[in-house]
């Protein structure tokens, strides 16, 4: 299964990362998937998700942060399930020197599916 990163706000109005993995061959329902790409050494301070989606990175490395200071690192292939569409949001930045092409996928009706959280 594919790694995968959970950006949710929690109770306390923070966005929190969860570790673990997207299930395969379990369809999930998408209204739009969109292509950009943002250059190297880019970076993007606080900010929410503006729709529950999907990102799929297809090239570059990020590291994400959250305003309580959980840090992750994304990489090519990684999946991140942005659901932080409130509270106090996340950042990112390129650590690598290639560019962030990425595809985001706009999940119909914010449903949470196919994400398996870490034991």
């Amino acid at each position: 299964m594919p790694r995968a990163y959970r950006l949710f706000t929690g109770p306390d109005g923070h966005s929190h990362v969860e570790r673990g993995q997207v299930e395969l061959e379990r369809p999930v329902d998408v209204d739009t998937i969109e292509f950009r790409e943002t250059a190297a050494g880019a970076s993007r301070d606080w900010h929410n998700a503006p729709v529950a989606q999907y990102v799929i990175t297809l090239a570059g490395v990020l590291e994400f942060e959250t305003k309580t200071g959980e840090r992750f690192t994304i990489r090519p292939g990684d999946v991140l399930l942005a659901l932080d569409v409130t509270g106090t949001g996340h950042a990112w930045r390129l650590v690598d020197d290639e560019p962030w092409s990425r595809a985001y996928l706009t999940i119909r009706g914010g449903v949470d599916r196919g994400f398996v959280a870490e034991s």
